[in-house]
């Protein structure tokens, strides 16, 4: 297949799948999910991914009727059956499917979702452009819900400004990006969020930090402001996407370009880890 969408068992192309209109996630974004790439048709980090989805459903009290084991397996099959091997992996989980109230009742167990798509992997050396946007999501971003409307916003008004991401704050403290983690290099410390409410847990943020580690750089996981931002010597965004991309423009100023050596061996130590994982043998 050139590309793969799943519902409950269903298997289809993206554009033939049919979802009922009473699933709670049309019409309350009633539901969680996660992403990451396949390459060589292996899925890059899926158990981490498929952890971070159940401790979301969890934290909202979404069943899901596959055991983390079950949907890895079901994932990694789906991967198999498209025919070009570096994949977007998409996957969610909806309450389940009823009339619509906003109680949920006693539903036992939520719809499972699976969106496999042709994607080239983003180059970790590309650089990028940001804008900042004030955060104005709710107070559990920790919870990877489908409700995105101020991400979608956000991004919107990158593209529009000719950026690729836009950095979210919450006065003057940088919480994240729309679709990925923010992180800076200052005073040859590497910087970043807590992991508290205000963020999401980022995979490729925890490897990153992994990378740091071994490369002996120091890690702060506290907040920074926009101003430390501004004038870090480095500015770098990371998602399962986009593993570790350096910024060199904000709000159309120059910002980093100060600690080349330091990126390089970041973006060597996550690309090295990521086609070891995904190499066939």
């Amino acid at each position: 297949m050139k590309d793969l969408a799943y519902y409950n068992g269903k298997i289809s192309s993206i554009e033939d799948m049919r979802v009922p209109m009473l699933d709670r996630g049309c019409y309350f974004g009633d539901g969680v999910y996660d992403a990451t790439f396949a390459r060589n048709h292996i899925v890059w980090q899926l158990e981490e991914h498929v952890a971070r989805l159940y401790r979301s459903a969890d934290a909202l009290g979404i069943g899901i009727p596959h055991t983390p084991e079950e949907l890895c397996a079901l994932i990694r099959r789906l991967v198999t059956q498209v025919n070009t091997g570096e994949q977007w992996v998409y996957f969610q989980v909806t309450r389940g499917t009823a009339p619509r109230n906003h109680a949920w009742g006693e539903m036992c167990h939520g719809n499972v979702w699976v969106m496999l798509r042709p994607t080239e992997m983003v180059d970790v050396y590309k650089k990028i452009k940001l804008i900042t946007v004030p955060d104005t999501r709710f107070l559990h971003c920790d919870i990877k819900t489908i409700n995105l409307i101020p991400s979608v916003m956000a991004s919107q008004k990158a593209e529009m400004a000719g950026a690729n991401e836009a950095v979210l704050h919450r006065d003057g403290r940088v919480t994240e990006g729309s679709h990925s983690n923010i992180h800076i290099i200052k005073d040859g410390v590497f910087r970043t969020a807590p992991t508290d409410n205000l963020i999401l847990p980022g995979i490729a943020r925890a490897h990153l930090i992994t990378a740091c580690r071994e490369l002996g750089i120091p890690v702060n996981e506290t907040p920074f402001t926009v101003d430390e931002m501004l004038n870090a010597k480095e500015v770098l965004i990371s998602s399962s996407s986009a593993p570790g991309l350096r910024c060199v423009e904000i709000e159309g100023k120059p910002v980093g370009r100060q600690a080349p050596e330091v990126v390089a061996a970041l973006q060597k130590w996550v690309r090295d880890e990521i086609f070891a994982e995904t190499e066939r043998d």
